[in-house]
């Protein structure tokens, strides 16, 4: 094989390796819909109850150095909302859980409704502006300016 070839090749694994980097960064911090077909009961992960409104479960890791911020930004949220509650829950300890939801990273943040129905869910650090969004679509509220 000679240089260049060598080089077209090269090149093109390179353009390959970005172009899905790309994706998957873009993929990162948008909500996904889930499929409504389990209740989630946050009581058996510790919460004293479901919120009135909404629940903000996140799940964190002792490790994981984004989920202190996440923890601030869906703490904040839901105290600024009255009927929403935040519960953060640690899988460190508690693979059972990370895989009942096929959760592989954290943080990792769902949006239950009223009925603990999963509306929304997010991988990674997700934006204030995006939480807020997504949560005045599962509520059917107008988005706070």
């Amino acid at each position: 094989m000679n240089l260049v070839g060598a080089l077209l090749i090269l090149t093109a694994l390179l353009a390959a390796t970005i172009a899905l980097g790309v994706y998957l960064r873009w993929q990162q911090n948008r909500p996904r819909r889930e499929n409504p077909s389990e209740i989630v009961d946050p009581t058996r992960f510790g919460a004293p109850a479901r919120g009135e409104v909404a629940t903000l479960l996140q799940f964190s890791t002792e490790m994981c150095s984004r989920c202190p911020g996440v923890h601030r930004t869906l703490g904040a949220i839901a105290g600024e909302r009255p009927g929403v509650v935040h519960v953060d829950v640690d899988l460190t300890h508690r693979p059972d859980i990370a895989q009942h939801f096929r959760i592989l990273q954290t943080p990792t943040t769902f949006i239950l409704d009223r009925d603990g129905i999963v509306q929304s869910r997010f991988g990674g650090a997700p934006s204030r502006h995006v939480v807020e969004l997504e949560l005045a679509r599962v509520t059917a509220e107008p988005v706070p300016a």
